[in-house]
């Protein structure tokens, strides 16, 4: 295999330390979690008293202003082992992110630290029961008032870590008539008069993960709510925008990850479990079943170390990201969908790991900008009219 150049001893000193805490603080009670539905908020304080949450903050903000490899390992390691319950990437590396590039003083001082320590947990609330992918369609409003302050109503839906959320990122409305440019984005915190959550909601996969439904009833919202504030007034659709590359990559290093796991453990199925007096591994089409999978997630491996490269170099694009993105989530279906047939019956049982990696895997696909969507965004770079 190819040798990854990314990781210096320090990284790989931090991967052996997270790996030790998920085996204290998570694989306990990961299972648990997965039947009520949710992670209990101890996990959150552990991460953060451990130094685990927002590593990529600058100190003065209580991170550890280390570089975005350590924040790869830490997605890389979570996916590996099957605990996608664990919201830690979404809260680190897109909500902070957000507050630290486009907040005000005021907001970063006094949100950071509070989202380093764990004492505030974050989520991001795009998707409405009828605005995904297209974020422009968005039809949660944020109206000024003469006062100064902003009105909200509207609702939103598959929220990751919305039950849990004290403080959520809410894209909304601020021009109605103004399309991508009347967005805005406002920081919405737990326990604001008229912001209420919903049911958790039941998935198909990411059964640990807390996601939910989120409703805005005439919130009324400070003008220092407004993230950015006036500012950013009108510019949160070029915020995303800007931001959407990380995070798409991030998809696609979970997704490699998860795929080279569950061909990990497909290996190891086969070497034992025996088909007629022979292991099932010593067929020709297992072998080479497998094979092609390795083949393929090698070379995925290499294009996702290369756009993290890219990424660090701030030169990653979002055409690329969402080659990234799009190419590496169908492939994690394709290896999973290979990897349960191969356990037979097995395999469709939710006690082993790859049946929950074959569930958890769909989602990726869709979320973070559907593959469809990735594709409109790679012809559009590529200067092919659309519609």
């Amino acid at each position: 295999m190819i040798e990854r150049t990314l990781f210096t001893p320090d990284h790989e000193a931090f991967r052996d330390s997270f790996r030790r805490f998920m085996d204290k603080e998570i694989a306990p009670f990961h299972d648990a979690w997965e039947e009520q539905g949710y992670v209990d908020r101890k996990v959150w304080d552990k991460a953060g008293e451990n130094g685990f949450l927002c590593m990529s903050l600058p100190e003065e903000y209580g991170g550890a202003g280390a570089d975005l490899i350590y924040s790869v390992i830490q997605f890389e390691e979570l996916w590996v082992r099957g605990f996608t319950g664990i919201g830690y990437a979404l809260h680190s590396e897109i909500v902070a992110p957000y507050i630290l590039r486009y907040g005000t003083d005021e907001q970063k001082k006094h949100y950071l630290p509070k989202l380093a320590s764990g004492e505030m947990i974050g989520a991001i609330a795009m998707s409405e029961p009828a605005a995904g992918s297209d974020l422009q369609g968005v039809r949660t409003t944020a109206l000024k008032q003469p006062d100064g302050s902003y009105l909200m109503n509207g609702s939103k839906t598959f929220i990751t870590n919305g039950w849990h959320a004290d403080l959520v990122i809410v894209v909304a409305k601020t021009d109605p008539a103004g399309g991508a440019k009347g967005t805005s984005l406002f920081l919405v915190e737990r326990g604001m008069p008229g912001f209420e959550k919903g049911k958790r909601l039941k998935k198909l996969g990411l059964k640990a993960q807390d996601t939910s439904e989120l409703f805005f009833n005439d919130v009324r919202l400070p003008a220092d709510a407004l993230l950015g504030g006036a500012a950013q007034e009108n510019r949160g659709f070029v915020c995303l925008m800007e931001q959407l590359p990380w995070e798409r990559l991030q998809i696609a290093i979970s997704a490699v990850a998860a795929s080279q796991s569950a061909i990990d453990q497909t290996v190891a199925y086969v070497k034992d479990r025996k088909v007629f007096g022979q292991p099932v591994g010593a067929y020709q089409n297992t072998r080479y079943t497998l094979a092609e999978l390795q083949t393929e997630v090698q070379v995925a491996q290499v294009f996702v170390d290369k756009c993290i490269e890219l990424l660090m170099q701030e030169k990653l694009d979002t055409a690329t990201a969402s080659m990234a993105k799009y190419w590496t989530t169908d492939l994690q279906c394709k290896v999973m969908d290979e990897c349960v047939q191969l356990h037979g019956g097995y395999g469709f049982m939710w006690e082993y790991p790859v049946t929950r990696a074959y569930a958890d895997a769909r989602v990726q696909r869709i979320y973070g900008g559907t593959n469809e969507i990735m594709k409109e965004v790679i012809t559009r770079a590529m200067g092919l009219p659309g519609r």
